[in-house]
């Protein structure tokens, strides 16, 4: 179900995200909720912010093991930090890893992503608002902000958090006094609909939603051959990357190893270098554990005898900036050691003005719907081509002088949208993945069956996995390709966002179903809020003479010609302007239209398309392509003109057919 009501609220949507709307600027309030105005009526009143929209009630907590009445959630309290402590802090001295430790819940894959945010400052700030604090203008309410698949948005907390037995429930500081990483849980579980909804996951989700960037993730034991490129141009371009070793059991958590690396503990990557040593060039890559002080003492750490075998100036640069928990190692013994590598590569928009270059993003939004564009994986080859299709032309090479062969980089992600809030109704992850064919022609042509019968696919993601997103990285020869995101079994419903990063310029079009064009010249002749999912329905089926779901030229000028003389109609009778007509007015304006109806016929139009016994245009014309559809068809039924049609078995299930398939 599109959330913005119909097509032509996409398009504002797109109006409104080309002025900024959607941005980390100008981020879209979260339930409609102003900071700003929340605030100052809570200073004037006197009373600390109580939010009704994420209440300090047991459903907020959860649904299954934090669900109301569960031994988990009994003796439960919600108290403010100025309840729980004297002298209560937001943040003191800047954010650290520190002020992030677990509580009774699961989310530690949000949690190494928050510590990897108090890395960089910059980035931190855009999720954690300055000017917040328990003394200036304090009133019991904080913000925060988030990307969620397209667009920033603001959510807005009150600061009663979830006490058991006197103590946080979740996510608290170390110290006990600071309460920003508590706060920060509160509103991102607030945005996924309760705390328990934030139990499991991967640390890349938090990436994107603190930064709006596509993240990828790489298995070290089969790296790709050219990892240390991929790293290298991942840190010029600001990307974050994270590290670390699995865990063979619940006891391997956190165990330290002999060479003092920690499993199942998230490290960031923050250099490479390539040095002379011993005759041969020897890369090394520079790691950094949040914890500090926990370093490895292998080879190339900090007192390793390594150091001596490079020049004394390159070691002191080398050393010079390095933090308490940073090290070096060979990038060979980090393959070695470490399990997984995560890279999190940023938009332009959240990179420094002076990183040197970055990916240029593309983004479609689309869905998956039983019975239309739920098609399925290429298992399923009678419905896998009605999934939607995404049309890029890569233009132009990647610069690698170290890379003789004619090729683009460029990463898809594809990501399903707000699953997590599912997980109530016992709803979770689809199990997600694309196929990209090699194809020349025309852009809005929605490929058919036979196509992909007769094409295989030139690159696809790795796998189909029960993730919020799947991507990878791929390189093509510069020419046109079809991206064809798909759920695995056929009718499985979401919403979904497709990104394509690309390294160089590339070109995009949709070639979804769709009626874009028409709405797109329908909105600027229209003073309503534009045609309904079901209304454009009805229109492509009137005039779809080849079952195709979509309009040539003529079909379309034809159609056009329709809406403009029923729109002249709709104004006629509209006699008060007020957009909508009265049952009275819509039957004046129905027999003007050309159709005069019994008054049985009449009420039951009525009683179908009137609400609150008032039409709307967009409910007009839902009727009046019904009343054509069915008009014609009977008309080529009478084919002697007596106005009467008398139909054996098979006319009568023609007739049906005929008239189901083109009205809705």
């Amino acid at each position: 179900m599109d959330v913005f009501g119909g097509m032509s609220a996409r398009i504002q949507r797109e109006r409104l995200q080309a002025e900024g709307v959607g941005s980390n600027e100008q981020a879209l309030r979260f339930l409609n909720q102003d900071y700003e105005a929340l605030k100052q009526e809570s200073l004037e009143s006197g009373r600390l912010f109580e939010d009704p929209s994420f209440p300090a009630q047991p459903q907020s907590l959860g649904f299954k093991e934090l669900a109301p009445h569960s031994s988990k959630t009994r003796g439960v309290t919600w108290k403010r930090p100025t309840e729980l402590t004297e002298n209560p802090q937001f943040i003191v001295g800047g954010a650290t890893r520190t002020d992030i430790c677990q509580g009774a819940l699961g989310d530690c894959w949000l949690l190494a992503a928050i510590g990897s945010l108090t890395l960089n400052d910059r980035l931190l700030h855009r999720v954690v608002p300055h000017g917040q604090s328990f003394t200036d203008d304090y009133a019991g309410i904080f913000h925060f902000q988030f990307w969620q698949f397209g667009d920033w948005v603001d959510v807005v907390i009150d600061d009663r958090l979830p006490v058991k037995e006197g103590e946080l429930m979740f996510v608290h500081s170390a110290e006990g006094s600071e309460f920003w990483s508590a706060l920060l849980e509160k509103a991102y579980a607030k945005l996924n609909g309760s705390y328990e909804a934030l139990s499991g996951g991967s640390t890349t989700e938090g990436f994107e939603d603190f930064t709006g960037g596509v993240s990828e993730m790489y298995e070290l034991r089969s790296a790709p051959k050219d990892l240390h490129r991929i790293i290298a141009k991942a840190l010029d371009r600001g990307s974050l990357l994270g590290c670390s070793i699995d865990i063979t059991s619940a006891f391997d958590m956190e165990a330290i190893t002999f060479k003092k690396l920690v499993k199942g503990h998230a490290y960031s990557v923050t250099a490479l270098k390539e040095v002379s040593f011993r005759g041969n060039r020897e890369q090394l890559i520079r790691i950094r554990n949040p914890w500090g002080q926990v370093e490895w003492t292998g080879a190339w750490s900090d007192n390793s005898s390594e150091w001596n075998s490079i020049d004394p100036n390159e070691k002191e640069e080398m050393n010079a900036k390095m933090e308490d928990g940073e090290f070096w190692m060979s990038f060979q013994e980090f393959k070695r050691q470490f399990s997984r590598l995560e890279i999190c590569n940023l938009t332009p928009d959240a990179l420094s003005e002076d990183t040197l270059s970055f990916w240029n993003t593309i983004k479609f939004e689309g869905g998956w719907r039983r019975g239309s564009t739920a098609g399925g994986c290429r298992n399923h080859p009678n419905t896998f081509w009605i999934n939607p299709q995404y049309k890029i032309t890569l233009l132009e090479e990647d610069d690698d002088p170290e890379d003789n062969e004619e090729a683009c980089s460029f990463l898809v992600a594809l990501m399903q949208k707000d699953r997590r809030r599912y997980r109530k109704q016992g709803q979770d992850m689809h199990t997600i993945g694309f196929a990209i064919y090699e194809f020349r022609g025309c852009q809005s042509v929605h490929l058919k069956k036979d196509f992909f019968l007769r094409h295989s696919s030139c690159a696809r993601s790795e796998t189909f996995i029960n993730l919020r997103e799947v991507s990878t990285r791929l390189r093509l020869p510069p020419g046109e390709y079809l991206i064809v995101p798909s759920t695995f079994e056929p009718g499985k419903e979401a919403d979904f966002v497709l990104r394509v990063f690309t390294e160089k310029q590339s070109e995009t079009q949709s070639v979804t179903f769709s009626l874009f064009v028409f709405l797109h010249f329908a909105d600027r002749d229209l003073t309503t809020d534009g045609f309904s999912l079901e209304a454009c329905r009805c229109m492509v089926a009137l005039m779809d003479k080849d079952g195709s779901a979509r309009l040539g030229i003529l079909e379309f000028q034809i159609l056009w010609n329709k809406i403009r003389k029923w729109l002249g109609i709709f104004r006629q009778f509209d006699l008060d302007k007020s957009g909508t007509m009265s049952s009275y007015e819509m039957r004046l304006a129905l027999e003007s239209g050309g159709f005069k109806l019994n008054n049985k016929l009449n009420q039951v139009l009525v009683a179908r398309y009137a609400e609150k016994e008032m039409i709307d245009f967009d409910n007009f014309i839902c009727c009046l392509v019904k009343l054509e559809a069915m008009f014609r068809t009977f008309q080529q039924l009478d084919r002697d003109g007596s106005g009467a049609i008398e139909l054996n078995l098979s006319e009568v299930r023609n007739a049906d057919f005929s008239v189901s398939a083109q009205t809705c």
